[in-house]
């Protein structure tokens, strides 16, 4: 089983923030306000998929009530989990994985980074 993260595609009119929140709500059933940029990511074209810049924002902390709301839509999602950094590097293909390890250590480090195809760049 392939595992991701929250997110999706930004819709007509509507900003990568508000696609963020968005996405969190409907595949997790959950209103967030997400904090500050932590990654910007671009992704070179592969077959069957074109070009993109993908962004990572800080989702903040869930205390235990607000996991405890926590709805999985049937359909889309098979469930979820909290995952370590090393579950997370296991779970998760390595595109997304090395995406995800160059968030926390945005965070960690209180900057915003820039990467291609999971890579930074700066």
């Amino acid at each position: 089983m392939e595992w991701e993260i929250p997110g999706g595609c930004v819709e007509a009119d509507e900003s990568p923030y508000q696609a963020a929140v968005r996405e969190c709500r409907e595949e997790l059933g959950v209103d967030l306000t997400p904090g500050r940029l932590l990654v910007v990511d671009w992704v070179p074209a592969r077959d069957g998929r074109t070009e993109g810049v993908m962004v990572v924002y800080d989702g903040g902390t869930l205390d235990a009530t607000a996991t405890e709301r926590i709805v999985v839509p049937p359909g889309e999602l098979k469930g979820w989990a909290w995952s370590d950094p090393l579950q997370t590097a296991r779970r998760l293909r390595p595109l997304l994985a090395r995406r995800i390890a160059e968030a926390l250590r945005a965070r960690a480090d209180g900057c915003c980074s820039y990467l291609e195809d999971g890579v930074r760049v700066n």
